[in-house]
């Protein structure tokens, strides 16, 4: 039986494997996933159009909780724009615009996945 941290990772994945799937059919190109710096972590970067995205992902079973989206909080908004810095100075990269995404996937009873991706948050 695998551990409730196995779950949780694996629940994290799986709702980063959709939300990367939903930026893609959307029309976004994937730059990084899971990036990583001392200071924290972005899910996905991503890029929409000239436009650089950087998106938080949510994955929850249920609602007991609150929604995935209740889950970002004002204080994770202002890392992500942090974060967000630190990885245009690690790339090299000067974006005319920055955008703050946050994609919800709230996983139900039979397995199907329902997608929220709402844009421009912070």
């Amino acid at each position: 039986m695998p551990s409730t941290q196995q779950q949780r990772s694996a629940l994290g994945r799986y709702g980063e494997d959709v939300a990367t799937r939903h930026l893609v059919d959307s029309g976004m190109v994937v730059l990084a996933r899971n990036w990583r710096c001392p200071h924290g972590e972005i899910d996905v970067v991503a890029r929409d159009g000239a436009t650089l995205v950087v998106c938080e992902v949510k994955t929850r079973r249920g609602l007991d909780y609150g929604t995935p989206l209740e889950a970002v909080t004002a204080r994770k908004m202002v890392r992500l724009r942090q974060l967000a810095t630190r990885w245009l100075d690690e790339a090299g990269l000067e974006p005319p615009d920055v955008r703050i995404d946050v994609v919800s996937v709230l996983v139900r009873a039979q397995g199907a996945a329902v997608v929220e991706h709402l844009r421009g948050v912070a």
